[in-house]
């Protein structure tokens, strides 16, 4: 499904590509017709807003973050905190942020000039990117891997390099044999995603020994999303920044979505050594300059909070489970994440009975089967690669809603389960 882009019409013949077809092809979005694709997100949503089905696609809550990080926010806007923020963001939150890698993981970050406030992860990922990579550099990434990654590579002109992330009996794990093969001399980033989206995978320390053996082998900078870092199933989430050598050449990023729900405000920032910040700041305050001005001092005071982000990861341990058992019931072999509001799930077993050749198939069709909508791993992966082969048949889940959307959903998923007649 694509629609034209305007944008089409001033390409010329002979000229090439311009960096925003660089961009949507990077992000598998180029349609053969020099047009720009709605993505699986789009078109998935839109089929739930016109059947009626559940969303299990798009990962959002259903339910607000706490009151009074809400009431903080409206406080502000009283107060009159609603012109520019500076462009490195509140300095409570910068301290906040600071406070909180000490607090949890025993980094010494200054708010001053190791921490810049974003407009999201999203923001801090493609500033660090189009800041640190230029055309002729690799970058790479774990595959499957969140879209956006992939766009913020082609913004840069940067090439995309990946290794695979594969399923076990224990979840799915990093290939680490691949992942040395991929990275070449040119090898100038990783950007790194634990707890992962969309397989739920938490990295182990030696996972994380050996993307920092690479980064440092071949003197290159992590750039590592960390938004999920709260929402862990009896996993331990350790930072690459704290292992040895690492702190030197990492930037960590998180935001205040994931862990406390509150996705639409896009507060997001990144931390690591000044020079590198220095270098990200220069590019983004060109990109947003500041946003959410008085979000940023309720989010600050969210920072301080570690019972709400516990809470919420103890729900959500029991909503994996329900969602889980419901889709194991339908027919799906699931792989249990250790983290994330994710569940990849292998619809090899139903496939076959339905007449469908692969997950994007069945996530077209699912609404109509079952009214339920997901996301088909297709999605996070390069077209064509070994990994898009190897998860053809896997879709994409999310558990980050109320207990009784979901039930709801497990019983309309029972159906793939009963035999045809």
């Amino acid at each position: 499904m694509a629609i034209v882009d305007p944008m089409s019409s001033l390409h010329s013949p002979g000229r090439g590509r311009d960096r925003w077809q660089d961009t949507a092809s990077a992000a598998g979005l180029l349609a053969d017709d020099g047009g720009v694709a709605v993505t699986i997100f789009a078109e998935m949503s839109a089929f739930a807003a016109r059947t009626g089905a559940i969303n299990l696609g798009q990962g959002f809550p259903d339910v607000d973050g706490p009151e009074y990080v809400k009431q903080a926010a409206i406080r502000a806007i009283e107060e009159g905190r609603n012109q520019y923020a500076p462009g490195d963001g509140v300095p409570e939150l910068r301290r906040a942020v600071a406070d909180h890698q000490k607090r949890h993981y025993g980094l010494d970050v200054d708010p001053d000039t190791e921490v810049l406030v974003t407009t999201g992860a999203t923001e801090a990922l493609t500033a660090s990117v189009l800041a640190l990579t230029r055309p002729g550099d690799e970058v790479l990434t774990l595959e499957p891997f969140y879209d956006s990654h992939a766009a913020a590579i082609g913004m840069s002109g940067a090439t995309h390099v990946t290794a695979p992330l594969v399923p076990g009996p224990d979840g799915f794990r990093l290939d680490v044999a691949a992942l040395r093969a991929a990275a070449s001399p040119r090898l100038r980033m990783i950007v790194l995603n634990s707890p992962h989206n969309p397989t739920g995978a938490v990295l182990t320390r030696d996972e994380l020994a050996a993307v920092a053996a690479v980064a440092q082998e071949r003197d290159a900078i992590v750039v590592t999303d960390e938004v999920y870092e709260h929402l862990t199933f009896g996993a331990e989430h350790i930072p690459i920044a704290t292992l040895p050598g690492m702190a030197e050449r990492t930037l960590t990023v998180s935001s205040s979505g994931k862990t406390f729900s509150f996705t639409g405000w896009k507060i997001g920032w990144l931390h690591g050594p000044a020079d590198l910040v220095t270098a990200v700041r220069t590019v983004k305050q060109f990109l947003t300059y500041t946003s959410g001005a008085p979000f940023q001092p309720a989010i600050a005071q969210a920072l301080a909070d570690d019972d709400t982000p516990r809470a919420l990861a103890a729900t959500l341990t029991e909503r994996r489970d329900l969602l889980c058992a419901g889709l194991e019931a339908a027919g799906f072999t699931v792989n249990r994440p250790a983290g994330t509001y994710f569940v990849m799930a292998d619809a090899s077993n139903l496939l076959g009975r339905l007449g469908l050749r692969d997950g994007v198939e069945l996530c077209r069709r699912l609404p109509e089967l079952a009214g339920v909508v997901a996301i088909p791993a297709a999605a996070f992966c390069r077209a064509g690669s070994p990994t898009a082969k190897a998860l053809a048949s896997h879709v994409r889940f999310t558990f980050i809603k109320r207990d009784e959307v979901l039930r709801e959903a497990a019983t309309r998923l029972a159906g793939l389960g009963v035999p045809l007649s």
